[in-house]
């Protein structure tokens, strides 16, 4: 019998038009009395207007720099300290909702999640990517205790920049080929990792489906049902699939992929989502999928997802790829989940998910 440790959602969850206005009464029926509030300066700035006066409950603001750092984490959760704090609130994107989740694990305090972007399933799971002050990735942090109160304000989301939802978008594809992938050869497959795979074949059929509809939504700054629906499975979703599903439903060879492009500077203009969407693509190639392949290439070609390292700033060269391979063939990296059979040379064809594709079919004597 496989092992796995399910922590399938916060304790409270709402997505609508005006949701923040329950923030206040939340914290206090949850009998807590100061808040921190870790934010980014354009969440802030985006979410002010949304936010309810705090009559009853003190609040210490406190801007992050940047990442979900050791460094950053240890600075914070001094604040927190120091004003007394029984509660964390995480205002902003993936990085600010780590931070603030890692902050509240330290103090041992509940933490509510306030996603301003739909960029990942950050505010729905108990785990934080830690990166160092340069922006390289260093770890996942797992946690016992799931966020407390996650509530989504959808018109912050519609207003946010495109990209954001876009690279939400090709994270939360993830799910589906990754938890496919490592679920692939289990004999007995448990009831909670069925309803894992069962969700993220779910992210999948409908961010296929809505995608474009929403990114056209988000250009007019509309909150509609095709919007609402892949805000809430970049989010409710996607996070659901690790949840129930943990080591099965998390991540394999393309969040490796994703690590190994952040040794890259250039690479760091581009979002997570973005790098992973690319990872798919490898992820593919490597376990020879050529239907769902062609189909995302089309599909990321049509919203703007990179398929190839060009569009990550990087050249295509041997060194290039040695470096890359060498890092996402590190023992310790989530490519090893789906078995052991990888080498060097089988992800150098992988990292051009274009000419791999081109030599399979020449191999079939057939033509793309």
């Amino acid at each position: 019998m496989k092992s796995i440790r399910v922590q399938a959602s916060p304790s409270y969850y709402a997505c609508e038009l005006g949701v923040f206005d329950q923030l206040e009464s939340l914290i206090i029926e949850g009998r807590r009395e100061k808040a921190l509030f870790v934010h980014g300066e354009k969440s802030l700035k985006a979410a002010t207007s949304y936010l309810p006066p705090f009559n009853k409950v003190d609040v210490v603001f406190n801007q992050y720099r940047g990442e979900c750092s050791l460094e950053e984490i240890a600075r914070i959760k001094e604040r927190a300290h120091e004003d007394q704090c029984d509660v964390v609130i995480g205002l902003g994107g993936g990085k600010v909702l780590d931070l603030a989740k890692a902050v509240a694990n330290e103090l041992d305090v509940p933490v509510i999640l306030l996603p301003t972007l739909a960029s990942q399933c950050a505010a729905w799971t108990p785990l934080s990517v830690i990166y160092t002050e340069s922006g390289d990735y260093v770890k996942y942090c797992q946690y016992l205790k799931n966020p407390w109160i996650v509530l989504v304000e959808p018109a912050i989301i519609a207003a946010s920049p495109a990209s954001y939802l876009r690279a939400g978008i090709g994270d939360t594809l993830a799910k589906w080929y990754e938890a496919r992938a490592l679920t692939k050869h289990l004999d007995d497959m448990r009831v909670p990792i069925r309803l894992s795979l069962q969700a993220a074949s779910l992210c999948q059929e409908l961010l296929l489906k809505e995608s474009e509809d929403a990114l056209e939504a988000l250009s007019k700054k509309e909150v509609t049902p095709a919007l609402l629906k892949v805000i809430e499975t970049n989010i409710a979703a996607g996070g659901l699939v690790g949840g129930l599903g943990d080591k099965f439903g998390r991540i394999a060879a393309a969040h490796s992929i994703h690590n190994a492009l952040t040794q890259f500077e250039s690479t760091h203009y581009y979002l997570h989502g973005e790098k992973v969407a690319y990872g798919i693509l490898v992820q593919l190639a490597l376990e020879k999928e050529l239907k769902d392949l062609q189909t995302l290439l089309v599909f990321f070609k049509k919203i703007g997802l990179p398929v190839s390292l060009s569009e990550l700033g990087l050249e295509t060269n041997e060194q290039t790829l040695e470096k890359i391979a060498l890092h996402t063939l590190h023992p310790n990296e989530s490519i090893h989940f789906m078995g052991n059979h990888l080498q060097q040379k089988i992800l150098f064809a992988g990292l051009k998910p274009w000419n791999h594709i081109k030599t399979i079919y020449k191999e079939k004597g057939r033509e793309i």
